[in-house]
């Protein structure tokens, strides 16, 4: 930076006249410190400068110097204590901060305030030059400014969603009438009241789960332990764990037999119990053919593959017409072609 060399030269004379202690002496101080917070804020950006962060840190301590936490200013011969700790707050936050938009806010807030504390010094300054003025007065004068709001470091800024869930919290909260005072004494009863009704609703809310699907649970499991019974279908008991392959591997081996009418009867079963387990018909040992057919009768192309197969098996099963190999493929393949069915 060009200015950084002059700059700091200019400051370091007034480090070492700062023994003066003089309201005069503080105000040039204040001014210069001001001064060198706004090069500091302009660092980052100075392309010629390649250390920016050693600037930047060497005169931060050079501020402390220059305003040390404690000290003593003389106004009129009457000395005024003068507390500079929020500033030496303020460059702790700096340090402490990662973020380099932050950096910069403090940076700038912190000249901001600089400049503020130094034209009301000026004021105190051309008030004791033009009148002679109470000691006292100017001594309060002083201390006034020096609590004034530009001078003490102002809260960080909360961000936006902040914000925003502060307001809805405030929203929420006008919902509600206002909660009357707890009268001392009465506390840890009204906590204890509140426990017990926090313990209850929970402890309804619980028993409402189970009421409401504890049933439902405890019988699918029942029905996932139970064994399934022997079924009786057409006539013909099927065992509890015979399964519609079972049969069908059974109607195969009839048809290598040459038994091709007894294969399509135990075929037309093994549909039936497959349409069973898939929930699509209910299986009952009263029930013929036709029932099973017309309980699908609302199903579209299962109702008209299931009547193809109906018909054949009566066929060929009551109407006792000879199977042919013929007959026994097509019905194989139409027996598949209605298990792909949706």
């Amino acid at each position: 930076m060009v200015l950084a060399v002059p700059a700091l030269i200019f400051l370091a004379g007034w480090i070492h006249v700062s023994s003066a202690e003089t309201l005069e002496d503080y105000q040039h101080r204040v001014a210069a410190a001001a001064a060198l917070v706004e090069q500091l804020h302009g660092a980052g950006e100075d392309e010629s400068n390649s250390q920016p962060e050693v600037f930047i840190t060497a005169n931060l301590a050079r501020l402390r110097e220059m305003l040390p936490a404690k000290e003593t200013v003389t106004l009129n011969d009457a000395p005024i204590s003068v507390d500079n700790t929020w500033l030496h707050e303020e460059i702790g936050k700096y340090e402490k901060s990662s973020n380099s938009r932050t950096r910069a806010h403090l940076l700038a807030r912190l000249a901001e305030r600089l400049h503020a504390v130094d034209e009301r010094l000026q004021e105190i300054k051309r008030g004791t030059t033009t009148t002679n003025t109470d000691k006292d007065a100017d001594k309060g004068r002083l201390a006034e400014i020096l609590r004034r709001p530009e001078y003490i470091p102002a809260p960080p800024e909360s961000s936006a969603l902040e914000r925003l869930l502060i307001r809805f919290f405030r929203w929420l909260s006008s919902l509600f009438p206002d909660a009357k005072p707890i009268q001392p004494g009465n506390s840890s009863i009204i906590s204890k009241i509140a426990q017990i009704l926090v313990v209850g609703i929970c402890v309804a809310a619980v028993a409402l789960l189970i009421w409401k699907f504890g049933p439902r649970f405890l019988q699918g499991r029942k029905k996932k332990k139970s064994k399934r019974e022997a079924r009786i279908v057409l006539g013909e008991r099927l065992e509890p764990d015979q399964t519609a392959s079972d049969l069908l591997a059974q109607a195969d081996a009839l048809a290598r037999g040459g038994d091709l009418r007894g294969a399509i009867r135990k075929a037309y079963i093994a549909l039936l119990c497959e349409l069973g387990d898939r929930k699509l018909i209910s299986l009952a040992h009263h029930k013929t053919n036709r029932d099973y057919l017309y309980a699908v009768r609302d199903k579209g192309s299962l109702y008209t593959s299931l009547r193809k197969l109906t018909g054949a098996f009566e066929l060929h099963w009551y109407g006792l017409v000879p199977a042919g190999e013929s007959d026994w493929t097509n019905f194989r393949s139409d027996y598949h072609r209605v298990l792909r069915l949706p």
